[in-house]
């Protein structure tokens, strides 16, 4: 992308991000290439040799996200990956060894206590503390690496990022950001000192529910290009339909965001006044703890918002009678989700938890059904 293409608004960055130069008779944005390998007579040079190292398609992909995460700078390197898990498993495994310290988050992504596992038992410390109040700067000490969520899923607390970087660097850690739940449109953590911006594309990157994604960016050196060679070495690579998927979708990003944004604060402050609801978390309300933090260092504020009712069964029961929302797992799509948090185990919350994904429905249909639901829901 050109510098004048890079001061555009973050709407037609997104239309245009990571587009080929134009060609007389060309697609505007070519179709998937599916290859396993390429011609590659005598010398071995160029930039596509074989199918696990590099893919035209994945390129697009990665020129186009890091345009969204850092418009206009020089030196980031995005990479893809099949999943969020292989994008966050790369950053861990490929910066730590044995006998080095991470400090994460205890209130993250419910598959962190698998990694924690996974990296004590490769003989690496892991420390754990909760994201809200910058908690993890006084169990920094000593440690490699600094894991943020922010906001946390699905809890909805938000840390300092610039002040937890410079404590990190200060005592010569690196810092990673998990920005899936805010998009490259609502934090950019490479901005705020980060080392590392991750995100799983499987969320509103993407937002269709239709394709599994990762990726990693950074500053081109040595980590980022220890996180390459993980990719090489472990293989989780984006299939190229995946990835061409992914880069059409992004195109939509900044409209999906916004709707969903503002339909969230709506409905966030419509289950305010129901008095069944507690707990109620959306960092765009003036109220919520978080708002102060995140309107520092946020321009937007997700579309997940989170809240408990009294019971299982009363939240069962208003799951059931939600007529416009999906029963199902994950966040971020165009159709309204919504589930019982505590059903997988892995979070530390009540029963009758519940993370509701805002989808691109008409703000008034969708509160209305939300308030239907409660209604219908009672004892």
């Amino acid at each position: 992308m050109s510098d004048r293409a890079a001061d555009k608004g973050e709407g037609t960055r997104a239309v245009r991000a990571g587009l080929p130069e134009a060609l007389k008779n060309e697609p505007t944005l070519p179709g998937p290439a599916f290859a396993a390998h390429f011609h590659l007579p005598g010398e071995v040079d160029g930039p596509y040799t074989y199918g696990r190292d590099t893919n035209p398609t994945w390129n697009l992909l990665e020129s186009a996200i890091g345009e969204l995460e850092a418009p206009g700078q020089d030196g980031v390197e995005t990479l893809v990956f099949a999943s969020g898990m292989a994008a966050i498993s790369a950053v861990l495994f490929s910066q730590l060894r044995a006998g080095d310290t991470v400090v994460l988050p205890d209130d993250g992504y419910q598959a962190l206590p698998l990694v924690q596992a996974q990296l004590e038992a490769y003989g690496i410390e892991v420390r754990t503390t909760p994201t809200a109040g910058e908690a993890q700067l006084d169990i920094l000490d000593g440690a490699r690496l600094l894991w943020i969520e922010t906001p946390s899923n699905p809890g909805l607390d938000v840390c300092d990022i610039r002040r937890l970087v410079e404590a990190a660097h200060a005592r010569g850690a690196l810092v990673a950001v998990d920005n899936t739940l805010a998009t490259p449109l609502g934090q950019r953590p490479l901005e705020l000192g980060a080392d590392f911006s991750v995100a799983s594309g499987t969320k509103q990157l993407t937002g269709h529910g239709d394709v599994l994604l990762g990726y990693v960016a950074g500053r081109e050196g040595e980590a980022m290009g220890a996180v390459r060679r993980w990719r090489k070495i472990v293989g989780a690579i984006a299939g190229p339909m995946e990835a061409w998927l992914a880069h059409r979708s992004i195109a939509t990003l900044q409209m999906r965001v916004d709707r969903q944004n503002a339909t969230a604060l709506v409905l966030a402050q419509a289950l305010r006044e129901r008095p069944e609801v507690t707990g109620l978390r959306y960092p765009g309300l003036a109220e919520d703890p978080s708002h102060k933090i995140a309107s520092q260092q946020m321009r937007r504020y997700g579309c997940v918002v989170s809240f408990t009712l009294p019971t299982r069964a009363r939240a069962d029961r208003f799951l059931d009678a939600l007529r416009l929302v999906d029963d199902a797992t994950s966040f971020g799509g165009v159709r309204s989700t919504a589930e019982r948090r505590r059903r997988w185990g892995g979070d530390d919350v009540s029963e009758g938890f519940i993370r509701f994904s805002v989808g691109a429905e008409d703000p008034e249909d969708l509160v209305a059904d939300v308030l239907r639901a409660l209604d219908e829901s009672t004892d």
